[in-house]
């Protein structure tokens, strides 16, 4: 069955990195876009970065508010994708969840029809 697995949160300081893996199974990882989104208590969930199918090339987006900072990036041969999140700041605190989306990547986490069950990033001092 299709499974998408969050690993990689923790706790950090500002300024520190971490790096998050999605790990997929169950489905062919070439034919899909996966998202990444984060929800923070009280707060909506919200597309921090996405990377589409390699029939899209790979292309990435990204949340202004994570430009710079974050990549995303992924590993077919694995069937796991990564977001790499460099200086982190405590607004970045959140769960955070990857989601598949075919072919192509959408803002609107409607198209998404998979969810893992996300992975925890605290960012504090």
């Amino acid at each position: 069955q299709v499974q998408l697995v969050e690993s990689g949160g923790g706790l950090v300081q500002p300024g520190g990195s971490l790096r998050l893996s999605c790990a997929a199974s169950g489905f062919t990882l070439d034919y899909y876009a996966i998202g990444w989104f984060r929800q923070a208590p009280g707060k909506e969930r919200e597309g921090v970065s996405c990377i589409s199918s390699s029939s899209r090339h790979g292309s990435t987006d990204y949340a202004d508010s994570v430009k710079g900072r974050f990549t995303i990036s992924r590993d077919n041969a694995k069937n796991t994708v990564y977001l790499h999140m460099n200086n982190l700041k405590p607004e970045d605190t959140a769960v955070y969840y990857c989601a598949r989306r075919l072919s192509y990547c959408s803002g609107d986490t409607n198209y998404y029809d998979y969810w893992g069950q996300g992975t925890q990033v605290t960012v504090s001092s």
